[in-house]
């Protein structure tokens, strides 16, 4: 597991991390990316407990991924399986199970205000902070020439992952409203969401 790890995992969160996994008896795999999640949790019908994250990951977020999902895993197990899958009793586990990760020789030492705002109320996904989420883009593998929906211009068009082609219009208190020119229907996105500029 170890040699596994490695390769996905910064060099000093490997044995935490090993520890959690064992004491909490996950059977962890490492998947292809998911475009619309990172990880997820699942007790399976033998009671088992399987932990998906997406191979894809910067070493940063296959770690908070990782904690974020054995977090679902713990807080069902301590407070039982009605409580709603990212609420309080999830945040108070993550941030928990995420403390003794939070220190430089782990993460660099610009992700770490940033992650410490963010665990001071957990959201459902990293992604939904746009300021962490941008930040821990800076550390994905290649060239990273990444476009977002806050750098788009008003009124320009956007292709997204699906091929679906959106219209840029107003920005709410902190997502955009973007019109699917397909149906007409209006739909609201972070502003660091990855598309590909149509036209602008």
């Amino acid at each position: 597991m170890r040699d596994t790890l490695e390769k996905y995992l910064p060099e000093r969160a490997v044995g935490l991390s090993i520890a959690l996994i064992k004491e909490h008896g996950v059977h962890l795999k490492i998947v292809d990316q998911r475009v619309t999640r990172h990880g997820d949790y699942r007790r399976m019908p033998n009671g088992a407990h399987q932990i998906t994250v997406n191979a894809t990951l910067n070493k940063y977020s296959f770690l908070i991924t990782l904690i974020h999902e054995i977090a679902h895993l713990v807080a069902f197990e301590k407070y039982g399986r009605r409580i709603k899958p990212h609420g309080l009793e999830w945040k108070k586990t993550f941030q928990y199970l995420m403390l003794p990760f939070l220190r430089p020789e782990i993460f660099p030492t610009a992700l770490l205000p940033l992650l410490a705002n963010h665990f001071r109320n957990p959201k459902a996904s990293s992604d939904t902070d746009a300021r962490l989420s941008l930040a821990l883009k800076h550390y994905d593998p290649g060239d990273n020439e990444a476009i977002y929906v806050f750098q788009l211009p008003h009124n320009s068009i956007f292709r997204i992952y699906n091929g679906k082609l959106f219209q840029k219009k107003n920005k709410r208190i902190k997502r955009y409203e973007c019109v699917e020119l397909a149906t007409g229907k209006m739909y609201l996105f972070q502003p660091n969401a990855e598309v590909e500029l149509i036209k602008d």
